[in-house]
């Protein structure tokens, strides 16, 4: 069979995963599926809770890509897989079936984006200085070099400090509100506060991204996930993103 220019393309098998503290190596306080390699755990236990999950999502040995995060709005394209986390780097981006990008966060915003028909994806670490300085705007523009459009990029912004809880000084919030417009809040104390999910949601529309999902746990509230904020020191959750290669 011939497929006509109008046929439509099949979109590709994008998958993602948010990971909880359940169920790994690491001992108190990093118990137990604590998948930070720089938070001052065993490397042995950091290790096998990568190889773990790495079986567990079926993807190949060492094709998951760590970043070393540093707040930054900086964006890599990677294109195979990693001996080492990519350095000082704050978003991943590919094009490449079966390789997984993961963003290790403990409170800040795990950020997961795919445009499915292009097989254009995107992990991207968004705390409150990265998501100031614009590292959303940077890994969409990213996006579009490969291919990816944003409106049909769909975007899922995992567990992080909700904005009941995540109380900053009201100079801070101001200042994160100008360049981060919907991101101050009251907290449940009826102090200043910031719900950076609700900025970057906004941030992201206005990019022209409609479908935004939301996991709408609060890492420093829920037991089950890590929090820097709750408890230092303290290991980090991934968040991951890949495209299932179905082999």
């Amino acid at each position: 069979m011939t497929e006509t220019a109008n046929a439509p393309v099949a979109a590709h098998r994008v998958r993602r995963v948010t990971t909880t503290r359940a169920g790994g190596a690491s001992k108190a306080p990093y118990d137990t599926f604590n998948l930070g390699d720089h938070v001052g755990d065993d490397p042995a236990a950091v290790a096998a809770n990568r190889l773990r999950l790495e079986r567990e999502i079926g993807v190949e040995p060492g094709h998951v890509v760590w970043m070393e995060q540093i707040h930054s709005r900086n964006v890599t394209v990677v294109d195979g897989p990693r001996d080492e986390p990519v350095e000082a780097t704050d978003a991943l981006v590919t094009a490449v079936p079966g390789l997984a990008l993961a963003v290790l966060t403990a409170d800040c915003v795990p950020i997961l984006l795919s445009d499915d028909e292009a097989g254009v994806l995107a992990a991207v670490h968004a705390g409150r200085v990265g998501a100031r300085i614009g590292i959303v705007p940077a890994v969409i523009d990213a996006m579009r070099d490969l291919g990816a459009r944003p409106e049909r990029i769909g975007a899922f912004l995992g567990p992080a400090a909700s904005g009941a809880k995540y109380e900053v000084p009201a100079s801070m919030a101001a200042d994160v509100e100008q360049h981060l417009p919907g991101s101050r809040c009251r907290t449940e104390k009826g102090t200043d506060g910031l719900d950076l999910r609700a900025g970057i949601r906004r941030q992201l529309q206005g990019l022209g991204v409609a479908a935004v999902a939301e996991d709408p746990r609060c890492t420093i509230s829920d037991p089950t996930l890590f929090s820097h904020r709750r408890g230092a020191p303290t290991g980090r959750l991934a968040s991951v993103i890949w495209i299932d290669t179905g082999e």
